[in-house]
């Protein structure tokens, strides 16, 4: 996923092509941030945070299914993405087996969420309304499937391979009941039985545009798992899902909630102006009043009682 400065991985390429996208489009604003996770041994840890571990799946209506407890990251240029993907990598559980001397132990999800929405000239408060489109990107890079008696896998890796084997053997389940339209029949299709098909369930079976890449080998001592690997490719190939665009019309969307904050913090700014000139003028009156200037005494009756009504509004 990653790849190298001279061969750019997926997540390289995606980060920059966002990027791109986003600085020729001048009709709106984005946000995005991202968030990056493994599930190790079916226990979901945090990557850019590594004092967040064992994190819980949740869903609700306004956010789906989503896991609590994750460092999000706003991200303005695709080297701040990188640098935080390196510090995620840097806590990424990686071991050593007969098969590969850099073994993933855990599977990883990569996400960025971009939020936009229409800008217009002239903006008001009545305008941040509008509707904010949000898009979620997910990268996911699975371990492979492991035969112990290949990898020579014992003890701790021995446990890790198991924990592999059993999620992704419940992602080909799903797979495979999707291929076969259960869904649309009104069947069961076991999300629940793994952290990763949970986690991924809107992009397996909802409102999402999927992509599978499965890496295999021409060695003839791993013909088993190559044709493992091609038959759940092709199973995949034939799930169908619906996307469409996601337009959010409440506050949910953090985008919408900023600009806000920021029309509301400007009103209080501009009232704390008119008040602190009203104090100062009141001020100046009061000296004026303490030299027995009787001209002044009406204007500093008024001004004392501006004064009030403007401070009771903040």
């Amino acid at each position: 996923m990653r790849g190298s400065p001279i061969e750019p991985g997926i997540i390289s390429l995606a980060v920059h092509d966002f990027f791109d996208i986003i600085s020729q489009d001048a009709s709106r604003d984005f946000l995005l941030r991202m968030l990056y996770l493994e599930i190790y041994n079916e226990n979901i840890n945090d990557l850019l945070d590594p004092c967040n571990r064992k994190l819980q799946i949740h869903e609700n209506l306004e956010k789906g299914v989503f896991v609590a407890g994750l460092r999000e990251d706003f991200v303005d240029s695709p080297q701040q993405v990188l640098e935080l993907m390196e510090l995620g990598e840097s806590h990424r559980h990686i071991g050593e087996t007969n098969m590969n001397h850099y073994s993933s132990r855990s599977h990883t999800i990569f996400r960025m969420i971009i939020e936009s929405r229409q800008r217009m000239q002239g903006e008001g408060i009545g305008n941040v309304c509008d509707a904010v489109r949000v898009s979620v990107l997910n990268v996911v890079d699975l371990a492979g499937s492991e035969r112990a008696a290949k990898t020579g896998a014992e003890s701790v890796r021995l446990k890790e391979g198991t924990h592999i084997n059993r999620s992704l053997m419940t992602l080909g389940t799903v797979i495979k009941k999707l291929s076969e339209g259960v869904d649309r029949q009104g069947g069961h299709i076991p999300y629940r039985d793994s952290k990763l098909t949970r986690i991924l369930q809107p992009a397996l079976g909802g409102n999402a545009n999927t992509a599978i890449i499965c890496n295999v080998t021409l060695a003839l001592v791993h013909v088993n798992e190559t044709k493992s690997s091609l038959q759940f490719a092709s199973r995949a190939l034939r799930v169908t899902n619906c996307a469409h665009v996601n337009e959010i019309l409440t506050d949910t969307a953090l985008l919408k909630r900023q600009s806000k904050e920021i029309e509301e913090l400007r009103s209080k700014l501009k009232i704390e102006n008119e008040l602190n000139r009203v104090q100062r003028e009141y001020e100046d009156l009061l000296v004026q009043y303490e030299t027995r200037e009787p001209s002044t005494r009406y204007k500093l009756s008024f001004l004392r009682q501006s004064w009030v009504k403007q401070k009771a509004t903040i």
